[in-house]
């Protein structure tokens, strides 16, 4: 049974593999056809859209994991009813029991690549081209990812520890110097906001140097006309999905103990998290694909049908999460409700198997 156990789940995890990369070739195509736009501006040219685009690959890989398990254990299991092996199987006497438990081993070794992915790898990479993304197209920013990032306008330094998705800064450090490189007066503010053509400070403590002693003054707000081009919060803000799971998680109670909407967070957490209980979930589902209704038909019309469920279960995912995010769902429950679903239908088909 040993040797039966590898065989079934080398089949599926090789044709899972197969339709990942299938499917990385074509996203990354698409992204990078939209980066197109973006050539030419800063120092952002083809090999750097190139090699951003490759950089996304581990987070849009974890994303298509659920799709790309779906379609290769489809797969690999009817290329084995075609071949009549597991005609064989069973009358040697194996049960679709045990013949599932094997097929589950395979689904269980890619939900731990896709944990690891999504913790150890994709984060990362995601981080790092949005940086050289960022420094590309902005042609002066040096982005630092544990103290925020950099940038110099004329005579002045900023520091920008945190940028919300909504464009608001926070913890914005300001050093003016002067001509010899001296340091005149510094900036802190708690907040920023872009209004009216203008950046607003809130929360302001400015300090100068007077002579020979340095002063201080509190203030409620501070326009500041020239700080930050506000086209570059975009380019520079951290995405959710850029993060990993316990960066989420940390990032999610760093938002509530400041008494910020944390909403978008959460729905990107839970996603993450649900993601390889899903991806398990469609291997289990492609065992009714083989032994139940579409047993007769070729291996084609399984991956036909094994395609338009992926596709359904992706875009029900998507949909209810941020469905969920409009009207003020439980993000739990909004990222787990397609999951259960599917994992109840599954069932369903399970207990038809003759």
């Amino acid at each position: 049974m040993v040797i039966l156990d590898r065989y079934i789940m080398r089949t599926v995890i090789g044709n899972v593999l197969l339709v990942m990369l299938i499917l990385l070739a074509l996203f990354s195509f698409a992204a990078f056809v939209n980066e197109l736009t973006y050539i030419g501006k800063g120092d952002y040219g083809v090999l750097l859209a190139l090699f951003y685009v490759g950089l996304t690959l581990p987070s849009l890989a974890y994303d298509l994991f659920p799709v790309a398990a779906l379609l290769g254990s489809v797969m690999g299991l009817g290329i084995m009813a075609s071949n009549s092996e597991l005609v064989v199987m069973r009358a040697a006497g194996v049960s679709i029991g045990r013949i599932t438990w094997s097929v589950m081993k395979a689904g269980l070794i890619l939900v731990v690549c896709a944990v690891i992915i999504s913790e150890f790898i994709s984060g990362e990479s995601q981080r790092l081209a949005q940086e050289i993304r960022s420094q590309a197209l902005t042609g002066y920013v040096t982005k630092k990812l544990d103290k925020g990032f950099w940038t110099r306008d004329e005579a002045r330094i900023v520091n920008v520890r945190r940028v919300l998705p909504d464009g608001e800064l926070r913890d914005i450090y300001i050093y003016e110097i002067d001509d010899q490189r001296r340091l005149n007066e510094m900036i802190y503010a708690k907040s920023a906001r872009y209004e009216h053509n203008q950046w607003v400070l809130n929360g302001v403590r400015q300090s100068w140097l007077d002579e020979n002693e340095v002063k201080s003054l509190l203030l409620a707000h501070l326009p500041q006309k020239s700080l930050i081009d506000p086209e570059m919060i975009a380019v520079i803000a951290i995405k959710p999905r850029s993060l990993s799971a316990q960066g989420l998680y940390k990032f999610i109670e760093y938002l509530k103990a400041n008494d910020l909407n944390a909403g978008h967070y959460e729905m990107v957490f839970w996603s993450k998290v649900v993601l390889p209980f899903a991806t398990a979930m469609m291997v289990f589902l492609s065992i009714p694909f083989v032994f139940g209704p579409l047993r007769s038909v070729g291996v084609g019309v399984r991956v036909l049908v094994g395609t338009l469920v992926g596709i359904t279960f992706y875009v029900i995912h998507q949909m209810s999460s941020y469905v969920g995010l409009v009207f003020h769902v439980n993000p739990a429950l909004s990222a787990t409700l397609p999951t259960l679903l599917f994992f109840f239908v599954s069932i369903l088909m399970m207990r038809r198997i003759k």
